[in-house]
């Protein structure tokens, strides 16, 4: 069982990091989510910590809206609602405009809706572009939409650097992730954007790591298509539902290739004849599934209370902060940063490489602090600025210098490769 004396820490932590933590206007904010003894949360991040309010607004949609209120809720509590009510409020945190955010479905099967539509949308045009390394989920979903849709088109990978040489006459869709999973390296949103409308393609952005980690502005960027999960830095909870965004000069154009009855312009209507909703309400597909919501509406609500700029500002002094005490401690062990440095654009966690990478984070997470592991061999630690302290930093970097001088990481159970890394 892991107890708070496994988390090893040099002595008193330096003064100059205690008064980070002191002079740190987002402190308060730690006390708003539901953080277990003994554990430090720097996970890379598949799953936000819970906050404090979620379980009482859940627990009032259970026993009131749905214990008392029955399928009255749906109006008398406004479920019909909450895919636009929710996503207007993550427009807030991205630039957009709340008539052109909803939430809906997964990640995944958004990226595929928006996918096969901005196809279907340019039917002269055969290439989707991306890079090499994205998010596996994105790969899959062009995959999978340049099946369904037919035809001679073709997904192009290009490295990052090469990027803006690929957009050509021939391209559709340029699809990339904002901040890469692995490495937190950014794109310049506004110049890839405009590349791709130079030469008249669209461009759609998965946000995952971006929103609520890094300050966003979709719509200064002339951004056309995006998509984002709920359950990363918006703290919505285990699978909790994704959105996705269709700037307004598209909604009237583009059409869901999946016609579900919460798509309809009369869902209610119950007509035989799919009539797409206006507007991006027509990307809606099946029953919104209200206690997720509910969860990632808590969530959202405590972003919205933050200045971004703030949490952009902490984030990169935690970057720092790790990035300087674990080269200092571990660089002789074989660790090295993934990445950029917390000087350039980046989003909010921190990658090393190590060839034994899975067993010390292992090692790691026996002690108390939660990091994850991406193969083949990145340790990623998360760096939420709402709830994590300069001091938790500090000892997360000592507790990994310790685990790598005494090879704790050797022992045969860490070597195990547990179904979720």
């Amino acid at each position: 069982m892991t107890t708070p004396h496994a988390i090893r820490s040099d002595a008193a932590i330096d003064t100059d990091i205690a008064a980070l933590d002191l002079a740190d206007p987002l402190a308060p904010f730690r006390a708003r989510f539901a953080l277990p003894d003994g554990v430090l949360y720097l996970d890379g991040n598949s799953l936000g910590a819970l906050p404090v309010a979620t379980g009482e607004r859940v627990q009032q949609a259970l026993q009131h809206e749905w214990g008392t209120g029955l399928i009255r809720s749906w109006n008398s509590a406004d479920w019909i609602g909450a895919p636009q009510r929710v996503g207007g409020k993550i427009a807030r945190l991205i630039g957009a405009q709340p008539h052109e955010v909803v939430v809906a479905d997964s990640t995944s099967a958004n990226l595929f809706k928006l996918i096969v539509a901005a196809l279907q949308a340019s039917p002269a045009r055969r290439t989707v572009l991306s890079e090499p390394g994205n998010f596996p989920t994105d790969l899959y979903m062009i995959e999978s939409a340049l099946a369904t849709v037919g035809g001679d088109r073709r997904l192009v990978l290009a490295p990052r650097a090469e990027l803006a040489a690929h957009i050509d006459d021939d391209t559709a869709l340029v699809l990339l992730t904002h901040v890469h999973y692995k490495t937190a390296e950014m794109h310049d949103m506004a110049a890839v954007t405009a590349a791709a409308h130079a030469r008249g393609a669209l461009v759609l952005w998965d946000l995952s790591h971006s929103v609520g980690a890094v300050p966003l502005a979709l719509n200064a960027c002339r951004a056309d298509l995006a998509v984002g999960c709920g359950y990363k830095f918006l703290n919505g909870g285990p699978g909790a539902p994704a959105f996705l965004f269709v700037a307004e000069r598209h909604q009237a154009t583009l059409q869901s290739p999946l016609g579900g009855w919460m798509g309809h312009a009369r869902p209610f209507a119950f007509v035989d004849h799919y009539e797409p909703a206006p507007g991006v309400a027509r990307f809606l597909c099946g029953t919104p599934p209200i206690l997720a919501l509910t969860a990632l509406e808590a969530g959202v609500d405590l972003h919205l209370e933050v200045d971004m700029t703030q949490i952009a500002t902490k984030a990169r002094a935690l970057a720092a902060l790790l990035i300087e005490r674990v080269e200092a401690q571990c660089a002789a062990y074989g660790v090295s940063l993934v990445g950029p440095r917390a000087d350039a654009p980046r989003g909010s966690h921190v990658s090393f490489r190590h060839p034994e990478g899975y067993a010390i984070m292992q090692a790691l997470i026996a002690r108390g602090v939660i990091g994850d592991f991406r193969a083949p061999d990145i340790m990623r630690f998360g760096l939420t600025p709402l709830y994590l302290r300069f001091a938790d930093v500090a000892a997360a970097a000592d507790t990994l210098a310790d685990v790598l001088r005494t090879e704790a990481w050797r022992d045969p159970a860490f070597q195990v490769r547990q179904p979720v890394t």
